[in-house]
């Protein structure tokens, strides 16, 4: 397995520093961080949301969910629910199922970041697979994709 091309070269293009890393086969956000010996806190996932016809994607931290009635706030729309895969899975072609990273702007999606994972210099972030990871600075990615930010996640129990 590697990085799709599609990243690598995107990351490369635009010379930004990051770290690849491989870890044993996870399949949550917070199996990832456990494979990686992180906190939740420190591994961002994504969380695809559904507008009508459009999807968005939003970033919280692993260890948490999005708020749906804050998100709706903040974006200012009523119908801002969670996708269902099926709905999502053709947008990301290059990348395992659930293991896409949040370069919306690769896939042409809008990107919301929670403020959290904001709070943290750098930020790692499924690659792509079920088995690696990247870690680059927090304003190098905030460079890149160019995100909305708002307050909009809670810890899960």
């Amino acid at each position: 397995m590697s990085i799709p091309r599609h990243i690598s070269e995107f990351l490369d293009s635009h010379q930004v520093m990051y770290q690849y890393c491989q870890h044993s086969p996870a399949f949550t956000a917070q199996g990832i961080a456990h494979a990686q010996h992180i906190s939740g806190r420190e591994l961002a996932k994504v969380v695809m949301v559904a507008m009508g016809l459009d999807r968005v994607m939003t970033v919280v931290p692993a260890n948490c969910r999005v708020d749906l009635s804050r998100l709706r706030s903040l974006i200012g729309r009523d119908d801002v629910r969670l996708a269902t895969e099926e709905e999502f899975k053709d947008l990301f072609p290059d990348c395992e199922l659930g293991a896409m990273p949040p370069l919306g702007n690769l896939y042409h999606l809008e990107v919301w970041v929670d403020e959290a994972v904001r709070a943290h210099p750098s930020i790692i972030f499924s690659a792509g697979t079920h088995a690696e990871t990247i870690q680059m600075s927090f304003g190098d990615f905030e460079k890149l994709v160019r995100p909305k930010f708002g307050d909009f996640s809670m810890l899960t129990h």
